[in-house]
C-alpha cells in the first residue's frame, strides 16, 4: 500500500469518526478510563518509588543494621520461634569492633515509641508535644546514618555518652513546635518529665507516607537512655562498612561474629538479623503490589468493555457501508484494501481513546502530585509510550475481526445490499 492510500484510508477513518462523535465517544469509554488508570496509578507509584530509593540513599549505601528482628517484620505478625528470640545486648557492638577489622563505625541505638506501645512527649514552657519518637543513640550514629546529624548546634558527642549527660538533639518539627519564637539552644525541656538541654536541632525531615521522620526524633546520650529506660530491651546496631572493603564482607564477618557470640549451632538458623536499608524499598514493593495488581485487574475490565464495543462499533460500521465496500471491490479494490481501511479506523478510534486517557491520566498525577506533595507523582515517557501501545493493541485485536469480516464481502451480494 503507497503513501498517498494510506493517508486516503486515514481521512476516511476520521471523516468516519467525525460523522458519529457521540458514538465514538462511547464506545471509547472504555479504553480512556483503562488508560487513565494505568496512567495515574503508574505516574504515583514511580514518583513514590523514586522519592523510596532516594530516602535509601540517604541513609547510605554502606550502612546496615543488626536487630533482633527485621524492622519491617515488626509492622506483622511474628512468628513465635522469631519473637522468642534473645535481644541484643549493649556489649555486642564492642564484641563487633573487636572482632569485625572491616567495620568502619558501629553504632548500638534503642528506641522508644507509640507503635511499640511506649509513649513519650516533651516540653517547654507551656509547649507540649506527644508521639515523638525518642532514640538513645552513641556519638557515631550520626556518621552511620548522616539523615541525623545536627543541621544547627552539635549531636552527642563522646563526652556527653561517658557521662551520660541530659542532653538532647530534637527534629526541626519539635523544636518549631517548642520555640515558635525562640533559639533552642541552650533552652531546658522537660522530656518524659526529666530535664535535658538542647545541643542540636536536625534538619527537617518529615517521613514518608505519613511515617514518622527525623522531625519526630528526640536523641538522647544512649548511655543516659539505658540508665532511664532499662525496660526497652529492643536494641539494635547500625554499622557501616570501611571504604577499603566490600558491603559482602561487612555483612558476614557481622553474620559469623554474631553467629559465635549467641553460639547458634553450625547448621542452625541465625537468631538475629542483618539488613540494608534496602528493606525500605522491599517493604514498599509489598506494600504496592496488591495496588498494582488491583490497578491491573481495573484496567483490563476498562480495556475490555473498550475493545468490545470497539468491535460492535465495527461491525455496525461494515454493514452500514456494504454498499461502500461492494463499490470499492468493483473499482479495483483489494481484500487487503478493504482491511487496512476498517483497521485503520478501529486504531484511529482507540487511539483518540488512549490519547484522552493519558491526558487525563497526567492530570490526574499533577493534581495528586500538587494537592499531597508527599506523594510525587511522576509522568514518565516510558508509561506514556505503553499507553499508546495498549490503545494501539486494542485496535488491532479487537478491530481484525470486524476488518476481515468486511474484506471477505462478496463484492456482488455487496452492491445489491439495501
Amino acid at each position: 500500500m503507497t503513501r498517498e492510500e494510506v493517508r486516503e484510508n486515514l481521512m476516511v477513518a476520521v471523516d468516519t469518526l467525525r460523522a458519529n462523535k457521540g458514538r465514538s465517544m462511547l464506545t471509547i469509554l472504555g479504553i480512556v478510563i483503562g488508560v487513565t488508570s494505568v496512567i495515574s496509578v503508574a505516574a504515583i507509584i514511580t514518583g513514590l518509588n523514586r522519592f523510596v530509593q532516594e530516602r535509601v540513599e540517604r541513609l547510605g549505601s554502606r550502612t546496615f543494621f543488626l536487630a533482633r528482628v527485621n524492622f519491617a517484620a515488626r509492622f506483622g505478625k511474628m512468628p513465635e520461634a522469631i519473637r522468642k528470640r534473645k535481644y541484643l545486648d549493649y556489649a555486642d557492638a564492642d564484641y563487633l569492633k573487636a572482632t569485625c577489622p572491616s567495620l568502619e563505625s558501629v553504632s548500638p541505638f534503642n528506641t522508644r515509641a507509640f507503635f511499640t506501645g511506649q509513649s513519650n512527649d516533651i516540653r517547654y514552657g507551656a509547649e507540649r508535644v506527644e508521639r515523638i519518637m525518642l532514640r538513645g543513640a552513641g556519638p557515631e550514629y550520626a556518621d552511620a546514618l548522616p539523615m541525623f546529624q545536627a543541621e544547627i548546634g552539635r549531636f552527642i558527642t563522646r563526652y556527653d555518652e561517658d557521662h551520660a549527660r541530659q542532653v538532647v538533639v530534637i527534629g526541626k518539627a519539635l523544636a518549631d513546635s517548642l520555640f515558635p519564637s525562640l533559639e533552642p539552644l541552650g533552652k531546658i525541656v522537660r522530656l518524659n518529665g526529666k530535664l535535658y538541654e538542647v545541643i542540636g536541632v536536625m534538619a527537617r525531615d518529615e517521613g514518608a507516607f505519613g511515617g514518622p521522620g527525623v522531625d519526630q526524633f528526640a536523641i538522647i546520650p544512649l548511655s543516659d537512655f539505658k540508665r532511664h529506660y532499662p525496660e526497652s530491651k529492643e536494641l539494635a546496631i547500625g554499622f557501616t562498612v570501611g571504604r577499603n572493603y566490600s558491603a559482602e564482607q561487612g555483612m558476614n564477618e557481622v553474620i559469623e561474629a554474631m553467629r559465635r557470640r549467641r553460639h547458634v549451632p553450625v547448621m542452625g538458623e541465625n537468631d538475629f538479623e542483618v539488613f540494608s536499608p534496602d528493606f525500605l524499598s522491599q517493604l514498599w514493593q509489598q506494600l504496592t503490589g496488591a495496588l498494582v495488581i488491583l490497578t491491573g485487574i481495573i484496567s483490563s475490565v476498562g480495556l475490555l468493555v473498550g475493545g468490545i464495543g470497539v468491535m460492535n462499533i465495527m461491525l455496525i460500521s461494515v454493514t452500514e457501508r456494504t454498499g461502500e465496500i461492494g463499490i470499492r471491490k468493483a473499482i479495483g479494490a483489494r481484500k487487503s484494501d478493504i482491511r487496512v481501511q476498517f483497521l485503520l479506523e478501529a486504531v484511529m478510534l482507540t487511539s483518540v481513546g488512549g490519547a484522552i486517557g493519558i491526558l487525563l491520566g497526567g492530570t490526574v498525577a499533577f493534581l495528586v502530585r500538587t494537592l499531597v506533595p508527599s506523594i510525587p507523582a511522576t509522568l514518565s515517557l516510558m508509561w506514556i509510550l505503553l499507553g499508546v501501545g495498549i490503545s494501539v493493541g486494542v485496535g488491532l485485536f479487537f478491530g481484525y475481526y470486524p476488518a476481515n469480516r468486511a474484506a471477505e464481502l462478496d463484492p456482488i451480494v455487496c452492491l445489491r445490499y439495501e
